[in-house]
């Protein structure tokens, strides 16, 4: 196979779509996984990705339907496996996924997937400056990882992750005076077009989390939240994750300019990057 493959087909449920009237962002990751898992099926390996960069480049709302075509990208010091997800009537790509695992490799197992390697025509991830420290950052959510976060691995699910970085996302924009009253008034939301999520370690059933957010760009319409999730118990880092949205005019669905005072509590966010 030198092609993309298909490794998940479904449709968008409106109870899965979020105040942004689209697809929540943590339910591509859902579809991410099972699509991952069908292809390192006949790749000969399973794990856990430690990067993955995600870039949603048209919305799918309600009643949409779409596939993902899955395939290896490269092998070198990372496996990097890419992930297209098309609307299906379409045939346009929506959403690109580029993921990346630090595994051991068995000679067969390289050779397995070394000839079954397609090209990425997605998107180059960008390289984004990391924050110096965590000075700055504010509590955004916390909790404890339940029986329905975990995966099959029984560690908690990218999904699951990925939904409590949406709450982060949720608190962060309310500091900035994104609250419900501003959104509904206003028809507006924060639509995220990119995503980097980092992984160090797992979060297992029980365990407590704590997630911290820093502001990293603020454009005339984007935002970038910085975003880094801890074990409250031993404060090692589980994941960080860099996400890139706008405020989106809700009825005409195109990006709309931040108001002087949600710039101002903003830039009180601001952390220092590299």
């Amino acid at each position: 196979m030198t092609d993309w493959t298909e490794t998940y087909r479904g449709a968008v449920p409106p109870w899965q779509c979020d105040v942004t009237e689209h697809f929540t962002v943590a339910y591509y990751f859902d579809r991410l996984e099972e699509s991952a898992a069908n292809l390192t099926d006949t790749l000969g390996f399973h794990g856990t990705p430690r990067q993955i960069d995600a870039r949603y480049a048209r919305e799918l709302r309600a009643g949409a339907t779409f596939h993902i075509e899955s395939a290896p990208i490269s092998i070198d010091h990372r496996v990097r496996l890419g992930h297209r997800v098309v609307e299906s009537t379409s045939g346009d790509v929506v959403t690109w996924f580029d993921t990346q695992y630090d595994l051991p490799l068995s000679p067969d197992q390289r050779r397995t997937i070394g000839e079954r390697l397609a090209i990425w025509n997605g998107p180059a991830a960008e390289p984004r400056p990391e924050p110096l420290s965590t000075n700055g950052f504010i509590p955004t959510a916390r909790g404890r990882a339940k029986p329905g976060d975990l995966d099959a691995a029984g560690t908690f699910s990218l999904s699951a992750m990925v939904h409590r970085f949406s709450n982060a996302s949720g608190q962060t924009a309310a500091a900035l005076g994104m609250d419900t009253a501003f959104l509904q008034r206003n028809r507006r939301g924060f639509s995220t077009f990119e995503m980097t999520l980092r992984l160090s370690e797992v979060l297992r059933l029980d365990e407590p989390y704590l997630i911290e957010t820093g502001i990293g760009h603020l454009g005339n319409s984007s935002l970038r939240m910085i975003h880094r999730m801890t074990n409250v118990r031993n404060g090692n880092e589980i994941a960080r994750l860099s996400q890139y949205g706008v405020n989106l005019d809700l009825d005409a669905r195109r990006p709309a300019r931040w108001p002087d005072d949600i710039r101002d509590r903003a830039m009180k966010l601001f952390v220092a990057i590299k």
